[in-house]
């Protein structure tokens, strides 16, 4: 995850849970911290207002989160096959799936677990499916070099963020596969049934559909992951208890449901319905 230093904070209160030298230096410094003689400050210097250019959103276990995280993750829910039809991703949703992903990362480091890194081959690989594959990347001509241009021109992406985005994907989707595949499989029918009902839908008239064996090992992955979600979200809550996470601009997370009571009724007691918590999906 890429981690730019902010230049200047709209206040201190991000210095407490990071407990990092640099970045209370720089909130420290921006909030007038630092003396200027008033001899050699330039009158237009004094009159100009302090500019954010980034900010820290969210803190995991010292690790910051930043605001331009956030719009990045954004940007690259274009790639994600599994957002599709769902509209645009929420900027609660993505600092859910920043968070988690900043959970599983430092876990992978804790257990030094080689094994989880691609090769750049691998990147390699899954880039091209999805210039040929992606519904987005197909109405773009994205198997074309000037198509794949245009579209990362239009969301605001370079081929570097792109392959680092892929880079950490494939990481974690190997590392939960080696922690949490064990017993599940997927059969050759509901691949077949995920193409036809979920995945053929997404075209639009005309485009060019790819081949049913193209595409069945990424809807493979795609039907493997909504299966070990199951077991990988209960590991994930506990790495949320047992974490230190902060979240510095409580505006960006979603409000969280509110209880309503059950009517009592006659021979039994009062209940209330379960509020409802957002999962992060990797």
């Amino acid at each position: 995850m890429r981690k730019r230093l902010p230049i200047r904070f709209t206040g201190t209160a991000a210095c407490a849970p990071l407990a990092t030298a640099a970045l209370c230096v720089a909130a420290w410094c921006g909030a007038g911290g630092l003396a200027q003689e008033p001899e050699t400050e330039h009158p237009a210097i004094r009159s100009q207002s302090p500019v954010v250019l980034d900010r820290v959103v969210a803190v995991v276990n010292n690790q910051a989160i930043l605001d331009s995280d956030i719009d990045d993750e954004i940007r690259l829910s274009v790639l994600d096959p599994g957002r599709v039809g769902l509209g645009v991703l929420t900027r609660s949703k993505s600092l859910e799936q920043l968070i988690a992903r900043a959970l599983i990362q430092q876990q992978i480091r804790q257990e030094d677990l080689q094994s989880a890194e691609p090769a750049q081959a691998e990147v390699d690989a899954r880039l091209s499916e999805i210039r040929r594959q992606l519904p987005a990347c197909v109405r773009n001509h994205c198997a074309t070099e000037e198509g794949w241009k245009n579209f990362l021109a239009i969301h605001n992406l370079t081929q570097e963020r792109v392959e680092a985005y892929l880079h950490y994907r494939l990481e974690i989707l190997r590392f939960i596969e080696q922690r949490f595949r064990q017993g599940i499989s997927i059969s050759p029918q509901e691949i077949e049934t995920y193409y036809h009902d979920t995945l053929a839908p997404q075209y639009a008239k005309g485009e060019a559909i790819p081949p049913l064996d193209e595409v069945s090992k990424r809807i493979e992955e795609i039907l493997l992951q909504q299966q070990v979600n199951v077991l990988f979200d209960g590991w994930l809550n506990n790495l949320r208890k047992l974490g230190n996470i902060e979240v510095l601009d409580p505006t960006i997370q979603e409000p969280a449901p509110a209880v309503q009571p059950a009517p009592a009724t006659t021979g039994g007691s009062a209940g209330t319905a379960p509020g409802g918590s957002g999962k992060a999906r990797q």
